[in-house]
């Protein structure tokens, strides 16, 4: 019998080039079209026959093929990819994908239906009502895959929602520069302030209104080693109420002066500055980092403070512009620690819970710092 004899010639690889086909062809995250025609070019090079390597890879000859004439043709390296122009011709023109961006920029509610956002499938019924009346009959029979792909090549995803945040204050600019000054000179007092007694207060101070009280229907389950690896705890659960905790932090030393109440209403903050107004040593001005609450402007706020001459002065941050309040770091570091997953039978017992968190703080007080864009500023002494 004679011996077959192959028609096509042999692929040579270099030596890089078949380490590189190896690497690809072990790789678990490599297209797997690309991971079998570097599995072919492998084979064929060591030897093996285009019907062998069909039957080792499960596919067709056709395809081995395919794949080895192209590599004797234009090199092992193009063989792994698709050449230009294979592959079905979009269906859907340029013009008409631009145009499914259109509806996918506005509000549904705009267009006539109640929803406030798209969901992909309300997009795609609407996309193919209204597509042959402008002119886009390549649209109708649209499906959620492509409408996907569409908006991804825009760089839109219409079902989702970002939120931001506003400058409605003119001034804001000015207002921030003011509040970071004072954040500035508070880290120059804090180097020259005498220890035995302090000269200067600076307070920052907010309300974290809303501190839901939330008693549980049934005890919490504690960990269980090797079964049960955190607590567990009953759906169900009982309202007790809100509370709001109004609270200013100290800059220099970083005390925390608290009050838990009811309601936050003019009488409660007048309330507050007499207690720091007894904490401090008179003839110390209390300077003090506040927003824009009508608490704090109102008429009563404003009679007490005319009884109390040149013993506070309020710095109010810019409006939508609280983020640049340290208290706000504070706020966020007790969310996390002690109200995450609280629950209380009483709101009695979430005030007194929150006060002994307060204490415990003041035990070991932490300075809040601001960092961010001091360095540019300058403070004339």
């Amino acid at each position: 019998m004679v011996p077959f004899e192959r028609k096509r010639p042999a692929l040579v690889l270099s030596e890089e080039m078949a380490a590189q086909l190896e690497r690809i062809s072990r790789s678990r995250t490599t297209a797997v079209r690309r991971v079998e025609r570097a599995r072919m070019l492998l084979a064929y090079a060591a030897g093996e026959t285009i019907s062998s390597i069909a039957a080792r890879l499960g596919t067709n000859r056709p395809k081995v093929e395919r794949c080895i004439d192209k590599a004797l043709q234009w090199g092992p390296e193009a063989a792994l990819g698709d050449l230009p122009g294979r592959g079905r011709r979009p269906r859907i023109p340029a013009e008409a994908r631009a145009w499914v961006v259109s509806p996918a920029c506005q509000k549904p509610k705009d267009l006539g239906y109640p929803h406030e956002l798209w969901t992909t499938r309300l997009l795609v019924r609407h996309i193919r009502r209204h597509c042959e009346a402008a002119g886009h009959p390549s649209l109708v029979r649209i499906g959620t895959g492509t409408l996907s792909q569409v908006l991804a090549e825009h760089a839109i995803r219409p079902p989702k929602i970002r939120y931001y945040l506003e400058r409605r204050d003119p001034d804001f600019d000015a207002k921030m520069a003011q509040l970071l000054l004072v954040y500035k000179q508070v880290e120059l007092l804090r180097q020259r302030q005498d220890p035995s007694g302090p000269l200067h207060a600076v307070l920052s101070y907010d309300e974290k209104p809303g501190i839901q009280v939330l008693g549980t229907t049934a005890p919490d389950r504690p960990p269980q080693p090797g079964q049960q690896r955190g607590w567990s705890r009953d759906y169900e659960y009982v309202r007790h109420g809100t509370l709001t905790l109004m609270a200013a932090i100290d800059l220099l030393t970083g005390h925390v002066h608290s009050q838990v109440v009811n309601r936050h209403r003019s009488r409660e903050s007048v309330q507050f500055l007499k207690g720091l107004d007894a904490s401090y040593p008179g003839g110390i001005p209390i300077r003090i980092i506040l927003d824009n609450h009508s608490a704090h402007l109102s008429k009563e706020t404003r009679s007490y403070l005319a009884t109390v001459p040149n013993r506070f002065e309020f710095i109010f941050t810019p409006k939508h512009g609280s983020w640049l309040n340290l208290i706000e770091a504070f706020f966020a570091k007790m969310a996390k620690s002690l109200l995450r997953g609280i629950r209380a039978n009483s709101k009695d017992e979430m005030a007194r819970r929150i006060a002994q968190y307060i204490d415990d703080l003041n035990q070991e007080p932490v300075v809040f710092r601001w960092k961010h864009g001091l360095e540019s500023l300058s403070v004339t002494h």
